[in-house]
């Protein structure tokens, strides 16, 4: 697996940091990207993390991520939008759901969501331990 990128907008980083903390059996595993602020705020929740911090979301975050899903290096998204807040760089969020799509990346907004893909990569890293393989 390559890296899982995690994105929260203001409102839903409690959720994202409290949906992280829930599931750290799987994350402690995994190789992680996050835009500024939200991988700010997990590091301080839980600094055993692998975490690579990128620029904040409004400031070029979210085309970061968007850029590393082109080159090929990024697996999945968690996006937790706050859909009730307007964003000013609501364009660049469009374009990283967009290259989500384009380039058929797994891509969860919402903590069920999230559950259900996390149960996905939970499973597949159970297949990578007990074959003693993992995935590229």
């Amino acid at each position: 697996m390559k890296k899982i990128a995690l994105v929260a907008h203001d409102a839903r980083k409690p959720v994202m940091v409290e949906w992280v903390g829930r599931n750290l059996d799987v994350f402690r595993k995994l190789d992680l990207v996050a835009t500024g602020t939200t991988g700010t705020v997990l590091l301080e929740h839980y600094p055993e993390l692998r975490l690579e911090k990128l620029a904040s979301g409004p400031r070029g975050g979210d085309q970061q991520v968007g850029a590393r899903i082109v080159a090929g290096q990024i697996d999945v998204v968690f996006f937790f939008i706050d859909p009730l807040t307007p964003m000013p760089h609501d364009v660049d969020v469009k374009a990283l759901l967009r290259l989500s799509i384009l380039y058929d990346i797994p891509l969860a907004c919402s903590t069920r969501a999230a559950d259900i893909l996390l149960d996905s990569i939970r499973k597949r890293l159970a297949e990578e331990s007990s074959t003693g393989l993992r995935s590229v």
